[in-house]
């Protein structure tokens, strides 16, 4: 398999060590090796990437892979294979690589064995050991005025063979002095092996679905991060393109795709934001390596998360059950104490990203809002409590639980349901919000707790024409609404997340036909294109970061389950 290196980053499980294409203001576009430590923030001092012949640049063309990446000029080759977590080997004929830095003002280059070099990227806060094994390193990093005013590393041919080889390492305090036995074609086995048996262990999906399969798999493969600094677990970033952080529902759709092949991994995913809650039970907004972000945070799906993996995998003893029933039940009760400004008993949302719809229409009006998926989600979650409760012989807690969602979804009905829709309200005055926001449907993630009435007015609405079902799957704003936009983020692109929790909703309330049209719209989607943040909702393009976990975790799940409902 064979990817596209301007959209789909090359890099390894278990590695922090990226090659991406890069098209961003303030640096040269092109190929750069860098690492994603450190979350999101915009690459300060990536190496630029370069073939060269007689020290010019030559122009070359990129063939990407997992186990590989091929530059192929005229004039020869280079190949780079990311063997380890923190190794990085290259080689290659006719031709040399080059690698140049825009230095700040503290990244230097020092030499540091015999022919090699350390370079110490200090707003990144890595360090890069720069080793020959075959040809030679020739630096230019002159010194002026207490720093390197640039840094570029030349890896040359040796003159006799026309070929090189090199390692590329990084570290953060010691270097820790390695031979390098393995030839290069021994690391690119290794690396196959790898891949080809998480492949292997990928959800199986239709023939028609083979090549999204594989990509998507490699997304997700190639998105592990190991347990470093922050993160107390083994991680699935979001991306390695942009979205270089793991975020506190994304985390549980990957670990939904991974539950039956990958438990351990899946579990991992849903525990990282629990070992990082808060005393008064709140989740952070997203984590990295470096650190946690508290000024938003999530919207509580991860009793519906928990329960659908429950009903999946036998993974759940009773005492992973334990481990997550306290922190489960402190972020449930968290919205009901910290984000009840009112007191009606109607949790609210106090920014756009607490809901994951970031712009949503719903939050045009201001904030506070309440809106009814909040609701919902803590009528599941507390659903889910009572079947941890029950297991753990709970059982006062277990009868607790179940009367607060009663009682939750009899409020949640009166308070939101009005002329045949579902709305939003400022929290207080209960002022109505104008919207025509996807968001107002996903109360279907109820099923069949839902009145039969709400659920058929709610399909009626899904499927009026003009509005949100599309060719390509559900729009997020009715194409219709005066505020929709084709990449208008949640303002009208098709998203993952919302499929998911809306198809899964339609299966539950036994409207299996419509949940696999819905959830063939999209995986055709996918299949066609690229496995994108969000997409045209009219075209199906992909829009955004175009490498994104929770679209391939979401694709595996609708093809291999939903897709085939009957």
């Amino acid at each position: 398999m064979n990817f596209d290196i301007r959209k789909v980053p090359f890099s390894r499980y278990g590695s922090y060590l990226t090659v991406s294409y890069l098209n961003i203001k303030d640096i040269k576009e092109g190929l750069y090796l860098r690492s994603v430590h450190g979350g999101d923030n915009e690459p300060s001092s990536a190496f630029f990437i370069e073939m060269i012949q007689e020290s010019k640049p030559v122009p070359f063309e990129c063939i990407a892979s997992p186990t590989m990446l091929r530059l192929e000029a005229r004039q020869g080759f280079v190949e780079l294979c990311i063997s380890e977590e923190h190794l990085i080997r290259a080689r290659g004929e006719g031709v040399g690589l080059r690698l140049s830095m825009k230095t700040g003002a503290y990244d230097s280059a020092v030499p540091a064995k015999v022919s090699s070099w350390e370079v110490n990227s200090y707003s990144e806060e890595i360090k890069f050991m720069l080793t020959p094994i075959s040809g030679k390193l020739i630096m230019n990093a002159p010194w002026r005025d207490c720093r390197n005013e640039y840094i570029v590393a030349d890896f040359i041919p040796d003159e006799k063979t026309g070929r090189f080889e090199c390692a590329i390492e990084d570290f953060v305090t010691v270097y820790e002095e390695r031979q390098f036995n393995d030839t290069f074609e021994e690391c690119a086995e290794k690396v196959k092996k790898d891949f080809s048996a998480w492949l292997e262990n990928t959800l199986p999906t239709e023939e028609k679905y083979k090549n999204a399969r594989e990509l998507a798999a490699y997304i997700m493969w190639s998105c592990v991060v190991p347990s470093k600094g922050n993160l107390s677990r083994p991680a699935v970033y979001m991306s390695k393109n942009w979205m270089t952080n793991i975020w506190s529902w994304d985390n549980c759709f990957n670990a939904m795709a991974l539950v039956r092949n990958n438990p351990k991994l899946a579990w991992d995913q849903l525990m990282l934001f629990f070992d990082k809650q808060d005393k008064t039970g709140v989740i952070p907004d997203f984590l990295n390596d470096k650190y946690s972000y508290w000024n938003c945070c999530k919207p509580p799906i991860h009793g519906w998360a928990l329960r659908w993996m429950m009903d999946r995998s036998e993974f759940f003893s009773r005492e992973k059950l334990r481990e997550i029933y306290g922190p489960l039940c402190r972020w449930t009760e968290w919205w009901f104490l910290y984000r009840d400004y009112d007191c009606d008993g109607i949790p609210q949302y106090n920014h756009g990203n607490d809901s994951g719809w970031d712009n949503s229409t719903v939050f045009r009006d201001g904030v506070p809002v309440e809106s009814p998926d909040l609701s919902s989600f803590l009528v599941l979650q507390m659903d889910t409590l009572a079947v941890l409760a029950d297991i753990l012989d709970k059982t006062e807690e277990a009868g607790m639980w179940r009367k607060r969602a009663y009682e939750t979804l009899k409020k949640m009905l009166k308070h939101f349901w009005c002329s045949n829709n579902f709305v939003a309200l400022i929290s207080g005055s209960h002022k109505f919000i104008e919207s025509d926001s996807l968001q107002l449907f996903l109360p279907l993630v109820l099923g069949k707790r839902l009145p039969q009435m709400v659920i058929d007015s709610l399909i009626d609405g899904l499927k009026q024409k003009d509005k949100f079902l599309t060719d390509f799957g559900l729009a997020t704003e009715s194409i219709s609404s005066k505020y929709y936009a084709p990449d208008g983020y949640w303002r009208g692109p098709i998203w993952a997340p919302s499929t998911m929790i809306i198809v899964d909703g339609l299966a539950a309330a036994g409207k299996k036909e419509l949940a696999r049209d819905i959830a063939r719209r999209f995986c055709d989607m996918v299949a066609q294109g690229d496995i994108a943040e969000n997409f045209n909702a009219l075209t199906g393009e992909g829009q955004r970061d175009t490498a994104f976990t929770m679209t391939a975790s979401v694709f595996l799940i609708l093809s291999n389950e939903y897709c085939n409902l009957y």
